[in-house]
């Protein structure tokens, strides 16, 4: 069965970083893209950021463009999302996603296979 397990989330202060990780088992991974979505109270679930198996290909949504980084261990079977210069905008749960279609369209909810629980973001202003 695979699972999924985010950390890193919490409360921070605007201007501030947090970094979450997530650690995906349970089967193999070879190929597959990872990412994140967030979702806002009372708003759309989003894409934030992804990156292929490779690293070559990444995909970052325009609000977080120069302030987020995504990572991957591979190795490890672990993406990471860098946050720096968090706003209250960010605030939002934040969802761990792994998908292994053939799709370079990483922004795509339908892409990814695999959800996790999701991990509160909280930025004060």
């Amino acid at each position: 069965q695979v699972q999924l397990v985010e950390s890193g989330g919490g409360l921070v202060q605007a201007g501030g970083s947090l970094r979450l990780s997530c650690a995906a088992s349970g089967r193999t991974f070879t190929g597959y893209a990872m990412g994140w979505f967030r979702q806002a109270p009372g708003k759309e679930r989003n894409a934030v950021a992804a990156i292929t198996w490779s690293g070559i290909n990444t995909y970052y949504g325009d609000s977080v463009k120069g302030r987020f980084t995504i990572s991957r261990d591979n190795a490890k079977n672990t993406v990471y999302l860098q946050m720096n210069s968090l706003k209250p905008e960010d605030t939002a749960v934040y969802y761990c996603v792994v998908g292994s279609r053939a799709d370079g369209r990483l922004w795509l909810a339908t892409r990814y296979d695999y959800w996790g629980q999701g991990t509160q973001v909280t930025v004060s202003s």
